[in-house]
């Protein structure tokens, strides 16, 4: 049988850059990588914390230069996604890492979006992007981002916060994230993943989110998880990458039972998958076998993805309607 239909809304489009692939642009570009072989980069994907993965993971960035570049690591990730049951992605990706290394924004969204806008011809699946800011740079520098996307906001639904989590707080971002709402994008930010749940809290109070992502941790603060319940606050959890990031020791040990059992709105996701193990439709036979989720439990979780989703009615209808069939 197929993968079941669903949607991925936690997806780091840099996360998707396989080995086999960064040997390819270091070779298209003439970027020389500090790696032997295939098998000695992907060995190199393993790692003790948040830091260790963000070191790896923005060195590896150097292959990115151009267009193609970046519409080939959309384009594979959408190859991959099609296979792993996806029918609609929210992607989003880190314009900081790839100007601070002298690329122009409008490199990096072009090629992008020119595999988005193919997406549903050639692999079956709708996309939306999310423009995220690295928490562990300046406020200043996500305003100057910001304006500087100002140009392509019609090519973006969203913003978003990633990267290193403690120590900067959401509310660091409150600006720009009042600049995006003024602009009419849809807002996101990671927290309560290493971060404590007092961060989910000004996700919500200071940003204005309409989806945490991550939030694992709200699991300690009963009111925070009654909130996010009344409120029906999409959560999008990564399972896989929670166990290679040392967020949970052990699949088994992962709260997304508790967390549907408390009625939050929870999503399964892939994070970054190539460094974490898994694409979409692996997160969801992870914790499958590992929580012993029933079928009707992943119906859910499914069909939670594209609620949670920024679709319109009409087209969230019809994926729930394939989830509903399958």
């Amino acid at each position: 049988m197929p993968p079941i239909p669903k949607a991925e809304l936690h997806l780091h489009i840099e996360g998707t850059l396989e080995p086999e692939l960064a040997f390819a642009l270091a070779a298209r570009n003439s970027v020389e990588l500090p790696y032997l072989s295939e098998a000695e980069l992907r060995a190199a994907y393993s790692f003790s914390d948040l830091q260790s993965f963000l070191d790896l993971y923005y060195a590896l960035m150097a292959v990115l230069r151009t267009e193609d570049d970046f519409a080939d690591l959309a384009d594979a990730y959408l190859a991959r996604a099609r296979a792993q049951g996806v029918r609609h992605a929210e992607i989003f990706f880190d314009p900081q890492a790839h100007t601070a290394r002298g690329l122009e924004i409008g490199t990096v969204i072009e090629g992008l979006t020119r595999a988005l806008d193919a997406a549903e011809e050639r692999h079956g699946i709708s996309t939306r992007l999310i423009m995220c800011f690295l928490r562990d740079e300046s406020a200043e520098s996500a305003l100057a981002t910001f304006e500087a996307a100002r140009p392509y906001l019609d090519r973006i639904a969203a913003v978003g916060l990633d990267s290193a989590e403690v120590g900067n707080p959401p509310s660091k971002f409150r600006e720009v994230y009042a600049r995006a709402r003024e602009a009419g994008l849809k807002c996101v930010a990671h927290a309560g993943e290493e971060g404590p749940p007092a961060y989910i809290w000004e996700a919500l109070d200071l940003l204005g989110v309409d989806r945490v992502d991550h939030g694992v941790r709200c699991m300690e603060d009963d009111a925070l998880v009654a909130r996010l319940a009344a409120e029906r606050t999409p959560l999008t959890l990564c399972p896989l990458s929670n166990v290679r990031l040392r967020v949970i020791d052990k699949l088994a040990d992962h709260p997304l039972p508790a967390m549907l059992d408390a009625g939050l709105l929870v999503t399964v996701n892939s994070d970054d998958p190539a460094y974490f193990g898994g694409y979409a439709d692996d997160n969801f036979t992870g914790v499958r076998d590992a929580l012993g989720l029933d079928d009707e439990t992943l119906r859910t979780l499914a069909r939670n993805s594209f609620h949670a989703s920024f679709l319109d009615e009409e087209t969230r209808a019809k994926y729930l309607a394939e989830v509903d069939a399958h």
